[in-house]
């Protein structure tokens, strides 16, 4: 059953990956249909959500308009139908596949952190908060 409209999908606008996404959602959505709120935006307030910003970040989380909430793939699953990409969606919902994306999303989840050092497509590295870290360059010694 669709969720009540509009979603409301918490976005990681840090991630380099998750910007990608979140840029391509923001082409094709209707803000009426599908609102992108950044968690780390300096004026997102997670409170009175029922989620902290560890939940936030953990995994892609969206709110219906009912409140119902809905984490990880079903969260990819709407946001991307409602954007118009149902022909993308489609595999997301396909129930012999299901628990194989919830493993995937669940080794994703794991990774995401560390893929900080990926180019970011708004240019320079948005690494700047601080559950994002970029490993330093060695240090050489000093002659």
């Amino acid at each position: 059953m669709p969720p009540a409209l509009p979603l409301t999908l918490f976005v990681d606008r840090d991630c380099p990956l998750c910007a990608r996404e979140v840029r391509w959602l923001e082409r094709h959505a209707d803000p009426a249909r599908l609102l992108l709120v950044d968690i780390n935006a300096a004026d997102f307030d997670a409170s009175g959500l029922g989620r902290d910003l560890t939940q936030l970040r953990r995994r892609l989380h969206a709110r219906s308009a009912s409140g119902v909430w809905l984490t990880g793939v079903d969260a990819t699953y709407w946001s991307w139908r409602l954007a118009g990409h149902g022909f993308w969606a489609a595999p997301l919902g396909w129930k012999p596949l299901r628990p194989l994306l919830l493993l995937a999303y669940a080794l994703f989840s794991v990774l995401r952190p560390h893929l900080a050092w990926l180019p970011h497509p708004e240019g320079a590295s948005r690494c700047n908060t601080q559950h994002c870290s970029v490993p330093k360059p060695p240090r050489t010694p000093e002659s």
